[in-house]
């Protein structure tokens, strides 16, 4: 706690008379750039990581960046998601999963949390498509491995589940919401982007004719746990989803 005061105090001293322009103008009101969709982790920072000034995201964090899909829950994603779609006129929406996820560890053993953590069970139960998809195909693979298998396909069910909101649906049509799915490497502090048309995660702002080749996957492929994906797994992860 003391540590944290004195950042406080360090804010108030330093950062708000450096920024009393910005200050004022956010006094007024906000004009976020994007909706920043990510885990509760404390090694993911979306401001840190992106580089952004206050008042450039709206954030909605918790346990495996999940968002229900429309009706499933009256919880605060939904709410927050059509305020940024309706006041606040955000015209992005990121999706950002994490490697070595708490929320995604918890999946591979969900049967065991019903009674130890029950609520975190009911929550991550807004996920099981994921579960069950990375179970029923690939569940041969090896534990670190299916892990890296859930952050990926994880982020993607909950870019479906983006889709099912009218307010995200609506805007989609007309052209004026773009959804991104990333992840982040907490190793090496990379990210990865999904590109649909390549139907990959790959470097933001990579060359397209350098994307990993996901037919035959080598080490050097930018990807987490890269050193342990097999074709297959390379293939499926990055590979179909939407």
């Amino acid at each position: 706690m003391k540590k944290l005061m004195r950042g406080l105090r360090q804010f108030q001293d330093n950062y708000v008379p450096e920024h009393k322009k910005l200050m004022a103008t956010l006094a007024k009101g906000q004009s976020p750039n994007a909706l920043f969709i990510t885990c509760s982790d404390s090694r993911v920072q979306p401001e840190l990581i992106t580089q952004a000034e206050l008042g450039e995201l709206f954030v909605i964090r918790n346990a495996g960046n999940i968002v229900p899909p429309f009706g499933a829950t009256n919880g605060g994603e939904g709410a927050t998601i059509e305020y940024a779609l309706k006041s606040l006129n955000v015209d992005h929406i990121i999706v950002c999963g994490h490697s070595s996820c708490g929320a995604m560890k918890g999946l591979l053993q969900i049967g065991n949390l019903e009674a130890k953590m029950p609520l975190v069970y009911n929550w991550l139960i807004h996920t099981e498509a994921t579960r069950q998809l990375v179970e029923d195909n690939y569940g041969d693979l090896e534990k670190a491995d299916k892990l890296d298998m859930l952050v990926g396909e994880n982020v993607l069910t909950q870019i479906e589940n983006l889709r099912t909101y009218p307010a995200v649906r609506s805007m989609l049509h007309r052209g004026n919401l773009s959804l991104h799915g990333w992840i982040y490497n907490i190793n090496d502090g990379s990210i990865l982007a999904y590109d649909a048309e390549r139907h990959a995660f790959v470097p933001p702002f990579s060359d397209p004719s350098k994307a990993p080749n996901l037919e035959h996957s080598q080490p050097g492929s930018h990807m987490p746990g890269e050193h342990r994906l097999a074709r297959g797994q390379s293939e499926r992860i990055f590979k179909g989803s939407y």
